[in-house]
């Protein structure tokens, strides 16, 4: 069983940044593909990005390359999610996400625990 808590939501501006964290309880995080899905009103969940056990691979959506970069520390038990250059279209709810898989996927069914989500909202 993991547990997931993600923090570092809020309220910015177009053009600013945020770094999500997400805090893993439980055991063996390092043995999980960690992911980040959002999910704006409306919409469906969609993949956002993901980073495999060992965190040499890593995979994100289109419509965030370059601007968000999804990192891991497994000391800490923490996966992170750095954006930059916000759009008002990135606002929505962040979920971290865990999956035993040891290879990459942007699967929604195929991670195993979710978090509660974290809004962030980006005025224009």
């Amino acid at each position: 069983q993991v547990l997931l808590v993600e923090s570092g939501g809020g309220l910015v501006q177009a053009g600013g940044s945020l770094r999500l964290s997400c805090a893993a309880s439980g055991r063996s995080f390092s043995s999980y593909t960690m992911g980040w899905f959002r999910q704006a009103p409306g919409k469906e969940r969609e993949f956002v990005a993901a980073m495999t056990q060992s965190g040499f691979s890593t995979y994100s959506s289109d419509s965030v390359k370059g601007r968000f970069t999804i990192s891991r520390d497994n000391a800490k038990n923490t996966v992170y999610l750095q954006m930059i250059s916000l759009k008002p279209e990135d606002t929505a709810v962040y979920y971290c996400a865990a999956t035993a898989l040891t290879y990459f996927t942007s699967s929604i069914r195929q991670y195993d625990y979710w978090g509660q989500g974290t809004q962030v909202t980006v005025s224009s």
